[in-house]
């Protein structure tokens, strides 16, 4: 591979042994000569790393907004959205296993300079950009580069990610990200550990500094998988440290689970579970909370905390009725927490 037509990777340092240690994420992966990291897309090459996913999409969408899920950032508009290969998590559950599990010698991988991609997202005339489909962590270096000329261009950019990200490199990755979605897959480590090889001690330290520490706006969700992360009493807690540590204000998304990739063997989400597990997050205190991936003519509207007022009404992803005037409710007047302009 000529590494002239790569791009150099940052975050990593030369170990004792000759082998590259990627500090990008948590694993830490020491990578040897020819070999490539966990998420398969930074590679040692001739003794440096490179990111071989920078500017190689494999493929683009234009997306409502809501499809990320953001129900409070932007409200029905259209996004512009994209991902490589690879990922740096092993989720036996993945619903884009065919691209994250993917490498770059065995898909369809486009060719796209950062400036393209904005280009592209001037030319369908869309105020967003979406890094999603795979985690963007691992393309770090092509977020940056993206994200900086977009906002250069007044477009905004979007991370969809599970979070799990080196505290270091996160200051770099997320500087100019508008708005993110975290998925928190669970509250357990156990189910960190068993179903996605990683720890959740790293995602919660995330979604505190996003929330300490920037101005994005950010959601959270999380797929509800049958007997594995969808008790009451999973629920319960993870609503409770959501109010203790983030506020009452972060929009709460669960989804329904379809059998996939390597967990088969579940049966899909029932749509009582996702109502129920609405239920206990709005009883709790969190003032938003949605149902995705079914059907639901209540739990996909959007309603003011104060007053009740139907703010905006969805038809899964797409609105139908939008009624926040500027971030205020139009009946009580209290400012509703997001970017609606």
């Amino acid at each position: 591979m000529k590494t002239e037509t790569l791009h150099l990777a940052n975050w990593w340092e030369k170990t004792e042994t000759g082998k590259l240690l990627c500090t990008l994420c948590p694993r830490y992966c020491t990578i040897g000569e020819g070999q490539a990291g966990f998420c398969y897309i930074r590679q040692n090459i001739e003794g440096k790393l490179y990111s071989t996913g920078y500017g190689k999409p494999t493929g683009f969408a234009i997306d409502p907004i809501e499809k990320k899920p953001l129900n409070h950032f932007l409200p029905g508009t259209e996004i512009l959205s994209f991902g490589t290969a690879g990922c740096n998590l092993g989720c036996k559950f993945c619903q884009n296993w065919s691209i994250s599990k993917a490498k770059l010698d065995s898909v369809h991988s486009l060719s796209y300079s950062p400036e393209d991609v904005v280009a592209l997202a001037k030319k369908h005339n869309v105020p967003s950009i979406a890094f999603t489909y795979n985690d963007p962590v691992i393309f770090g270096e092509y977020v940056i580069d993206i994200s900086k000329i977009a906002q250069e261009e007044n477009i905004k950019s979007v991370m969809v990610t599970a979070g799990y990200i080196d505290k270091n490199a996160r200051k770099d990755v997320f500087k100019y990200i508008d708005a993110a979605n975290v998925d928190l897959k669970a509250f357990s480590e156990n189910f960190y550990h068993k179903l996605t090889y990683s720890h959740i001690n790293y995602v919660l330290d995330t979604l505190i500094w996003l929330k300490k520490e920037t101005a994005i706006w950010f959601e959270i969700t999380t797929l509800l998988i049958p007997s594995e992360n969808d008790s009451e009493d999973e629920t319960k807690k993870m609503c409770g440290w959501i109010l203790e540590n983030l506020g009452d204000e972060v929009p709460l998304h669960f989804t329904a689970f379809h059998p996939d990739f390597k967990l088969i063997n579940k049966g899909p989400t029932p749509a009582s579970t996702l109502i129920k597990a609405r239920k206990i997050a709005l009883q709790s205190g969190i003032k938003f909370c949605y149902v995705g991936n079914i059907h639901d003519s209540i739990g996909q509207n959007t309603y003011c905390p104060h007053c009740s007022h139907k703010l905006i009404v969805r038809d899964w992803h797409s609105v139908k009725s939008y009624k926040i005037t500027g971030n205020k409710c139009p009946s009580c007047g209290i400012l509703i927490a997001g970017v609606f302009s």
